[in-house]
């Protein structure tokens, strides 16, 4: 059963390096925001709104909370399985959604556009993590992992490999980025966009690669190895804070279940230990201080010295 701590600072909070000293905060605890759900995930923040939306994969939902109230209810019901969540630069949700196959966007009056859920006639396999790039396309992985099981969304074939696309939401044109990958999960670009980087989550050991962001923005170059996760490490969602210091979703054992810091020279500097493997992870809060890790059947949150790089 896990108890907040009491006592400053946070033992939960481990400086693995002196440059992750400044990052924390003495005088902030991990904090547990609701739990009960099958497999939380895809975290985003609603500034404007001041709540927080996360996807319960296999109760096919997705939950909001309220940060003046601590309210949880249920956004949508059913979501087509949705697994990663973002917003575009104009506010409007972003959603990938197992089940249905496609990423769509959630308009202003509640509405719901597709915006792909086929590329070059065939069908998508799983759309799993999104962010949107400051010149409004859309960056998105396809993995198997919805139709390989009804867990998570329902049992079908296969028609495309695992890449990774950019679709220009206003020409409806999509590219393949990156290829060859083996289930390609979470990614995120770095603060100044020159960088992505994206988890490779069935290469053995899971590893976390950085592409070169080239010609006008649209393409990448590069995809070597950034972050080995070794024999136990498993990262999933990835975002990026305005220093370029990279936060993932880490875990698969007790030691290990939380969030890895790595600096942008792929340094482990800190982690925080949760009692549950943190699957994605958001910035959020007025300030956009405050780390949301949707973590197996929780919600947790911890303020820290940095902020969230736009766009994730």
């Amino acid at each position: 059963m896990w108890e907040p701590n009491l006592r400053y600072p946070d033992p939960a909070v481990h400086v693995l390096d002196p440059r992750f000293e400044r990052l924390r905060l003495p005088f902030a605890s991990v904090e547990r925001l609701a739990t009960g759900f099958r497999w939380a995930e895809g975290p985003v923040w609603f500034g404007d709104g001041r709540f927080l939306l996360w996807s319960d994969i296999p109760n096919d939902r997705i939950m909001k909370w309220e940060e003046e109230t601590g309210a949880v209810s249920v956004f949508r019901k059913p979501s087509n399985y949705a697994n990663g969540n973002t917003r575009d630069r104009q506010g409007r949700l972003i959603t990938c959604e197992h089940d249905s196959r496609r990423v769509t966007r959630t308009e202003y009056d509640g509405s719901i556009t597709v915006l792909i859920d086929r590329f070059e006639g065939k069908r998508l396999n799983s759309p799993n993590d999104v962010v949107v790039k400051s010149d409004d396309t859309i960056w998105f992985t396809d993995p198997p992992f919805g139709i390989r099981s009804n867990y998570e969304g329902h049992v079908d074939t296969e028609e495309l490999p695992g890449n990774v696309y950019r679709l220009d939401p206003r020409t409806g044109r999509a590219t393949i980025v990156a290829d060859g990958l083996n289930c390609p999960n979470g990614l995120c670009f770095s603060p100044d966009e020159k960088l992505l980087y994206i988890v490779e989550s069935r290469s053995v050991p899971r590893v976390i690669r950085v592409y070169n962001v080239v010609g006008d923005g649209d393409r990448l170059s590069g995809g070597n190895v950034f972050i080995d996760s070794g024999p136990k490490g498993t990262p999933d969602g990835i975002r990026c804070d305005i220093e370029g210091n990279l936060w993932a979703g880490w875990g698969m054992s007790e030691d290990l279940d939380g969030v890895r810091i790595f600096a942008p020279d792929a340094t482990p500097i800190g982690h925080i230990s949760l009692p549950e493997r943190c699957a994605n992870l958001c910035f959020g809060g007025r300030k956009r201080n405050r780390l949301f890790m949707a973590a197996s059947h929780s919600l947790y949150a911890i303020y820290v010295n940095t902020q969230g790089a736009i766009g994730g």
